[in-house]
């Protein structure tokens, strides 16, 4: 029984570290820890919530979860089960590998349906978009609307619209290229994927769909950086106000684009540039390690 205990004590440890990492400002200051963090965050939901009904059906064993299953798989094959374990425990067993099935299947799924969604707009692409010149390693498709978007995968395209060209000055649009490049090098697209699969696989955890959409906003914070560092935040933070105001965006499924997501906070984030301090996240990413550290140690037990 204590096993099952340390598996629910690891959701609720996920959970109050969520709800702290939701209202916690310096991770705007430091996307890139705290994305780590949320990704720590989900690795130890998932596995703790397979393990939880994995617990309560192996309590008879009285061991951690992974000698658990070796020991159980052995009894099944030799056609004996200990005294105290009977179908409701074997049930109990096979939701945990359910649980996993699902989170496996939606993950998949996601994958799938991204890589087909980007699939699509790449051939969409090269019929309808054009190379310009004054957009160097960009596509231009001639569409009056605000449009700056990364369609990520092996070969990444970076995609503005006509409508942002004579929106931008020429400082704005080249911090918004870095911004969209920036998504492209660092797979931000990979980085949500896990979080869109556990939204599919808990949808009864209702904070899981704002971890989603918090990672979604670092993933542009981080994004927003890259853009910083080569650029200043002036460039930048002019480009966003200016899409802020341009009213309708296009950003296609699969894409991740620049004007997304809170552009208003992050252009407040731009022009206060404060930097957290770094005990602050080693502090974090150590809880973040021993979140994880929890339910792998019973499994490999």
């Amino acid at each position: 029984m204590a096993y099952t205990v340390h598996f629910a004590a690891s959701i609720l440890a996920c959970w109050l570290t969520a709800q702290v990492l939701a209202v916690s400002r310096w991770t705007w200051q430091a996307p890139r820890v705290a994305i780590v963090c949320w990704q720590a965050i989900g690795l130890a939901l998932g596995l703790s919530a397979m393990g939880l009904p994995m617990a309560l059906g192996l309590a008879a064993y009285d061991q951690p979860t992974g000698s658990a299953l070796l020991a159980l798989a052995t009894d099944l094959a030799h056609g004996s089960l200990p005294a105290g374990a009977g179908v409701v425990h074997l049930s109990l067993v096979g939701v945990g590998f359910g649980i996993g099935a699902v989170l496996l299947t939606t993950t998949a799924r996601s994958i799938y349906g991204t890589i087909r969604a980007q699939r699509r707009h790449r051939e969409l692409l090269s019929l309808v978009a054009r190379r310009d010149p004054t957009v160097p390693g960009a596509l231009v498709l001639d569409h009056p609307s605000a449009a700056a978007y990364c369609l990520p995968g092996v070969k990444p395209r970076v995609v503005v619209s006509a409508g942002t060209l004579n929106l931008l000055d020429r400082a704005e649009l080249a911090a918004v290229l870095t911004h969209e490049r920036a998504h492209a090098e660092e797979r931000h697209d990979l980085v949500l994927l896990p979080f869109t699969a556990l939204c599919r696989a808990l949808p009864w955890f209702g904070w899981v769909r704002e971890a989603h959409e918090r990672v979604a906003l670092l993933v542009e914070m981080r994004a927003d950086d890259k853009a910083r560092e080569l650029h200043a935040e002036a460039p930048l933070a002019g480009a966003l106000r200016r899409f802020a105001a341009a009213g309708h965006r296009i950003t296609p499924a699969g894409a991740l684009g620049l004007g997304d997501r809170d552009l208003d906070v992050r252009v407040q984030r731009l022009l206060l540039p404060d930097r957290p301090p770094r005990l602050l996240g080693a502090t974090a990413l150590a809880v973040a390690a021993t979140l994880v550290a929890l339910p792998i140690s019973l499994f490999l037990n």
